[in-house]
């Protein structure tokens, strides 16, 4: 009687302890079967206690791209806090004799992402809530908090003109709410056949140089219109076919965001009624300290730009993020103090952040690095965090279709049974696909998942949905 229940007790003791093998081998072999065994890493951890319950190559660096962006929102939420708010600062220099004002108008900027033409609108109505309805000075732009290259590392060339690879200063614009700062929207419509279609630039044409190549074709042809800002200038080129009865529109970014936003400044004065002298000169100029400030424009609070960035994976926010901690921890709006600060805390949080290489904050640069394992690692640290709620509501949720909701994965999980499962962020550069978050499986349990591919040649979003399919029902 004894020795069957010592066996019975053996061979339950077999059976538990077989249970994750069965799981580890099942979802072994999804992984190859879908994303292969070279340049991949995939890591599952348990959240109450850190505990890595799989991994495959978890421990080899890979190109994170924008999953690196829940580094950067969290340590941001830290240093920065949950209400910072950026400032737009608008003032005055010179006197005013009854409506004509003889000096000078400044814009500070911190590098707010939100600022927006309706903004110059409000400036405009207080100019003239002043009784100033004529400038004869010069309009500068004050973008000295921020320092070093507009452009992040690991720009391309073909990339810079696309609205994901904008120039980052302090003093910057956004044509709408999903602020893409340092961009302007291109909306095109169809004339007659033959004819060049209509060209509007959204906010206006704020000092670029647009030409205007492309052809109105009948309504059965293929729309080809491409929008790009030739390389290194401000001009702007616009080629291809646009059917009758179609519209299009893309972001296209600007040469210098300071400049291109003093230009929308001026178009906007001169529309509500103010008249600039004829030798008006933009350009940048640090404000003078006895200068008049008459109005600050703020931010929306960081916990609320969150969904814009995570969600909508916005590369222009990350790198203000970054430049502004490093303003803030560091003393200097550059790059390099930002990512010195992103290393100090992820230190603080308990990474091992010689295992992290970092060359910008969005992801965009091909020499970022970090394992899959250290993804997950942060995943379950940032609990802990005071903000992490604030966080974890700004991520994508698989299923969700409104893209303020869904994101980056309204598309993605869509099946009743993995809707509102994945709530995870999204991650692509060329050749690369990540998706790292949290899942919830089949047993009713969250754990945080990270999986990584590179150098690839076909698209990967479903296979990397595939594993994490797997996830839910094995655990």
């Amino acid at each position: 009687m004894k020795k069957k229940l010592l066996i019975s007790i053996v061979a339950l003791f077999l059976f538990l302890n077989h249970v994750p093998l069965v799981k580890a081998s099942s979802l072994d072999n999804t992984v190859l079967n879908q994303l292969g065994n070279e340049n991949i890493s995939v890591s599952l951890r348990a959240l109450n206690n850190g505990e890595l319950l799989y991994d495959n190559n978890g421990d080899v660096a890979m190109k994170p791209a924008s999953t690196l962006k829940l580094l950067t929102a969290a340590a941001a939420l830290d240093m920065l806090g949950s209400d910072y708010r950026f400032r737009t600062e608008f003032s005055i220099h010179g006197k005013q004799k009854g409506n004509v004002f003889n000096g000078d108008v400044y814009i500070k900027g911190e590098g707010d992402p939100t600022l927006q033409k309706k903004d110059f609108i409000t400036f405009a109505s207080i100019l003239k809530h002043h009784g100033i309805e004529q400038i004869n000075g010069n309009l500068y732009g004050d973008d000295s908090l921020f320092v070093g290259e507009q452009l992040t590392p690991g720009i391309s060339k073909e990339d810079e003109s696309y609205y994901f690879a904008a120039r980052t200063t302090a003093l910057t614009l956004s044509p709408d709410n999903d602020y893409d700062a340092g961009t302007m929207i291109i909306h095109v419509t169809p004339t007659k056949v033959g004819g060049p279609p209509n060209i509007v630039a959204d906010p206006k044409v704020s000092g670029m140089d647009i030409q205007n190549e492309a052809v109105t074709v009948q309504q059965n042809q293929r729309n080809t219109i491409e929008i790009e800002r030739q390389y290194g200038t401000n001009k702007i080129i616009i080629t291809g076919n646009i059917p009758v009865n179609t519209t299009f529109k893309d972001w296209v970014t600007f040469y210098d965001p300071t400049i291109n936003t003093l230009q929308v400044l001026k178009t906007t004065l001169e529309e509500f009624g103010i008249t600039l002298s004829n030798n008006t000169e933009i350009k940048r100029n640090k404000v003078p300290k006895d200068a008049q400030s008459i109005f600050v424009k703020h931010s929306l609070s960081l916990k609320s730009l969150m969904i814009p960035f995570l969600k909508l994976s916005n590369n222009s926010i990350a790198d203000i993020l970054v430049k502004t901690i490093g303003r803030e921890v560091n003393g200097k709006g550059h790059l390099k103090e930002g990512i010195k600060a992103l290393q100090e805390y992820g230190a603080l949080l308990g990474l091992d952040m010689e295992q992290w290489t970092l060359e910008d904050g969005s992801g965009m640069s091909h020499n970022n690095r970090v394992s899959a394992n250290e993804l997950t690692h942060l995943l379950t640290n940032i609990q802990m965090e005071p903000q992490f709620n604030i966080l974890y509501k700004s991520l994508p949720i698989g299923g969700q279709s409104d893209r303020l909701i869904g994101g980056s994965l309204k598309n993605r999980f869509n099946e009743g049974i993995y809707e509102n499962r994945v709530i995870a962020k999204t991650g692509h550069i060329t050749g690369v696909y990540t998706l790292a978050g949290y899942v919830k499986a089949n047993s009713g349990k969250t754990y945080a998942f990270a999986i990584m591919t590179q150098h690839q040649t076909a698209v990967m979003l479903s296979a990397i949905d595939e594993v994490v399919k797997q996830i839910i029902k094995d655990y």
